[in-house]
């Protein structure tokens, strides 16, 4: 992108971050909720890329049914960046009001006794949004961040994020990351990490809804690493009762995996993620329109 295109991509981001958090909320989330439909009416590679995940993990449906998912899908993913650009300005009420969390219990437990908790996350629901919860209710949240560009844009969006409370470490462009995280891993911290997606081509290969993908070995490397255990988290969107448009997340965290006895690191940092993917993959389709997956995903 050229000097002038940064710029402009910069501007038109926090013009549009501003405009967004003076809007009355309904309106705001109407105003997303229409920008999606015309992304999908325009189409674009983004949409295909999401249409095209979408039938690989719900192969049942038909073209008129996956139409109206990718409609669902592209809103869902709008409501998203909506709410994104309004977390800063939510009470600690009306956060608590956005999310309903379901076994929490042993990640609390593990807490209270002074352990980190290790969290592998897919591109569902909105992970922000449970950033800024797990910081106000459970603990310091640390995670890491993929590099935007422009870096005017990765700087606002690190900034935003660590005044939600968490502690944001780049992918690239730093110190050894892994080497970072491990470290926070000696404190009682929330570490959540997005993982559905490789970012670094030494992923681990694993199934996915009935199909090959890579997925980041970076969460069972850590735990291997740590003894830290690793919990697969899932993520979607519900109507909020009584409301007829406003949404809030399910944060669920399920039972933690655990690595095979025997074998070498690898066939256990495979076993473990392989075990994360079925819990995901099961989420995925029971709620394919919260998976926010525009890029390609299965090899």
């Amino acid at each position: 992108m050229s000097v002038v295109g940064d710029a402009l991509a910069v501007g038109g981001y926090r013009l549009g971050w501003g405009a967004v958090r003076r809007l009355p909320e309904r309106a705001a989330y109407a105003a997303f909720e229409q920008l999606a439909d015309l992304t999908v009416a325009r189409g674009g590679m983004g949409v295909q890329r999401l249409r095209a995940n979408y039938a690989r993990v719900r192969p049942e449906l038909s073209d008129a049914e996956l139409d109206a998912l990718v409609k669902a899908g592209m809103r869902s993913y709008l409501r998203y960046y909506c709410e994104a650009f309004r977390l800063p300005d939510r009470t600690a009420e009306e956060l608590r009001a956005s999310v309903r969390v379901e076994g929490d219990g042993p990640v609390r437990e593990q807490l209270r006794r002074g352990r980190p908790v290790l969290c592998f996350l897919g591109h569902l629901g909105n992970w922000d949004l449970a950033g800024a919860w797990g910081a106000r209710e459970l603990g310091p949240v640390v995670t890491v961040a993929e590099r935007l560009k422009p870096e005017a844009v990765y700087a606002d969006f690190l900034a935003f994020r660590e005044s939600l409370g968490m502690t944001i470490l780049p992918l690239t462009g730093g110190p050894d990351v892994f080497a970072e995280l491990r470290g926070h891993l000696t404190s009682p911290v929330v570490m959540p990490l997005l993982a559905d997606r490789d970012l670094t081509a030494r992923g681990i290969e694993v199934e996915l809804c009935g199909h090959r993908t890579s997925m980041a070995a970076g969460p069972a490397a850590l735990s291997l690493a740590t003894g830290v255990q690793l919990f697969p988290v899932s993520i979607h969107y519900e109507p909020v009762p009584g409301s007829d448009w406003r949404h809030r997340i399910v944060i669920r965290f399920h039972e933690p995996v655990e690595p095979p006895s025997s074998g070498t690191t690898r066939a256990k940092a495979t076993a473990l993620t392989q075990a994360c993917a079925d819990v995901l993959g099961a989420a995925i389709r029971e709620h394919t329109e919260d998976w926010h997956m525009m890029q390609r995903v299965f090899l």
